[in-house]
């Protein structure tokens, strides 16, 4: 008898507002209730998928216009999904991807043009599923700015779109959020870490199998 497919859970929100930490957090929550999980991110969380995030997070804001973007993230997205999302679901094992498409939904089909249907229409031909369960992390824009270019990462090529650019995401993944009701949860990330590991853990509970 083959394995219970795993759950598969998404981390969203705006540059800065603590994705990584808390897609790590979950991940050794899960794994504390015995649960094999994997912990993966996007752009990249595969060898090709890699190479294509350097493309994008590294550069001049201009480098890409957001129709290039949508075809670039399409395609280390797919890479993504073939490599490592679909095999450690199908073999019984959790997911845990810090962004998936609903960062382009958000990054390139409303804030940088109005490109939703292009968005929706590439993605279903390509990728065709989305998670179980989408968490939204949610915060000031200007905090989760200054944070976000404090890491000095070299991958700033969003930020660097300034927080106007930063207000509008926040305002798409909220509107998201009432969208998709049905999978995604805002989680108020103005809180202290600590905290909001708590909510975010209390509700992945309730949502598994």
């Amino acid at each position: 008898m083959p394995p219970a497919r795993g759950l598969f859970i998404s981390l969203e929100g705006i540059d800065g507002s603590g994705k990584s930490t808390q897609a790590r957090r979950l991940a050794e929550a899960l794994r504390a209730l015995g649960r094999d999980t994997v912990l993966t991110r996007e752009p990249g969380g595969a060898s090709g998928a890699e190479e294509i995030r350097r493309l994008l997070v590294e550069g001049d804001p201009d480098r890409w216009s957001p129709e290039t973007e949508i075809l670039l993230f399409t395609a280390a997205r797919r890479d993504h999904l073939e490599r490592t999302i679909r095999p450690a679901l199908e073999a019984g094992r959790d997911v845990i991807t810090d962004r998936f498409a609903d960062s382009t939904r958000v990054y390139q089909g409303a804030t940088r043009g109005d490109l939703r249907a292009l968005v929706d229409q590439i993605h279903s031909a390509a990728i065709g599923m989305e998670p179980d369960l989408t968490l939204i992390l949610d915060m000031d824009p200007e905090t989760a700015l200054a944070r976000g270019l404090a890491r000095d990462s070299g991958e700033d090529r969003f930020e660097d779109f300034g927080l106007p650019f930063q207000q509008k995401l926040r305002a798409g993944f909220q509107a998201l959020a009432r969208e998709y009701a049905d999978r995604c949860h805002l989680i108020d990330a103005n809180a202290g870490p600590d905290q909001v590991a708590s909510n975010i853990a209390d509700i992945v509970r309730r949502n598994l199998p």
